[in-house]
């Protein structure tokens, strides 16, 4: 997906939110609809772009079933100074590399960690996150409408 990039004109600059999205999060309203439902990733994009017009933000929204690509985009983030909602699918319970990227926007622009199941009420493998520690916030259970949670927060802080 193309980046859309914060508004260069310093009088009206436009606070850009990075939402990443991790591997299989494509297949949204496809897989498991019984965990994860029927709402499609399209459809969780366009609600935020909606709700980002209303509270004042952009949002540049991005997936990628690849780590290295997550690590790139959040090396991007950190050096725009973009805070970043994370939904890092699988990656959650084995990344350090991802988890040592998103320590240098925890210590600037902030994150934080989505999840559309509970994550603490499915397999155990499950139960840790490498990225929680570090995030600004966690939202865990509430179906989609955690991006939304998510984006409120990070825009009260912005």
């Amino acid at each position: 997906m193309t980046s859309l990039r914060a508004a260069t004109d310093a009088t009206t600059a436009i606070p850009t939110v990075l939402v990443l999205n991790g591997p299989n999060l494509d297949r949204l309203g496809k897989r498991q609809p019984e965990i994860y439902g029927a709402t499609t990733l399209a459809d969780v994009e366009s609600e935020l772009r909606t709700l980002a017009k209303e509270l004042g933000v952009v949002v540049d929204c991005r997936q990628s079933n690849y780590e290295g690509q997550l690590i790139e985009w959040v090396h991007e983030a950190a050096d725009y100074g973009w805070p970043v909602i994370i939904n890092p699918g699988g990656l959650t319970h084995t990344s350090v590399a991802l988890r040592d990227a998103l320590a240098e926007i925890a210590d600037g622009a902030g994150f934080h960690e989505v999840h559309i199941s509970n994550i603490h009420a499915r397999e155990e493998f499950r139960h840790h996150s490498y990225l929680s520690a570090l995030a600004a916030g966690v939202i865990v259970g509430c179906g989609t409408d955690g991006y939304s949670m998510a984006l409120r927060r990070v825009s009260t802080k912005l």
